[in-house]
């Protein structure tokens, strides 16, 4: 008999495969939105290379690993020690991944961060995956424990990433190409527009 992991726990009727394809399905759809934000920084010329990597390019890795344990988790497994394997696995690369941003959210220079930024783009992140790799070694042993502490976590991720393309569609918004320099309304220095323009 195979069993859904996220079918093993019933809370009011409902499964964990429920939510799972609930989470995979919305991370999916959601990772089209991260191609327009992509779109949007063309189009307006914005720094790109290593802010777009430290900035950008997460975002949709977190929804394609949201997307992933989601498919993990609902996969028809015989036992859960695989299925346990697999989101420690992701949840482990995510780690390694989340300080892979944070070394290049330090190098870049396009951007200067603020609070909100390092908690949302490399805190919460680290912090969801580093809950992914312990949850993911104890299901077997405790897979209602572990799976309330999954489904948070997938969770998470994809609201990680709604925020941070949203933060950027925000930042493209407020920021305008002025005499070839950037300008932020309110944030940055104004500088006289070029005349031979």
């Amino acid at each position: 008999m195979f069993i859904c992991a996220g079918a093993f726990y019933h809370l009011d009727g409902a499964t964990w495969a429920n939510f799972y394809i609930i989470v995979g399905s919305s991370a999916g759809a959601l990772t089209g939105l991260q191609f327009v934000v992509m779109t949007l920084i063309t189009e307006r010329a914005l720094p790109q290379g290593e802010t777009i990597s430290a900035f950008g390019t997460p975002n949709v890795v977190h929804f394609c690993a949201a997307l992933l344990v989601a498919s993990i988790l609902c996969i028809p497994w015989g036992v859960l020690g695989p299925a346990g394997v697999a989101v420690s696995v992701s949840g482990g690369l995510g780690v390694v991944y989340s300080g892979i941003v944070l070394r290049r959210a330090l190098r870049q220079r396009g951007y200067r961060p603020v609070f909100e930024d390092w908690l949302w783009h490399t805190i919460l992140p680290a912090v969801a995956y580093a809950t992914m790799l312990v949850a993911g070694i104890s299901l077997a042993r405790d897979f209602a424990g572990s799976l309330f502490l999954i489904g948070p976590a997938t969770l998470l991720l994809v609201f990680v990433g709604i925020h941070n393309a949203w933060d950027t569609v925000t930042y493209i918004t407020m920021t305008r190409p002025l005499g070839g320099k950037m300008e932020t309304k309110g944030t940055a220095e104004k500088t006289a527009p070029d005349p031979s323009a």
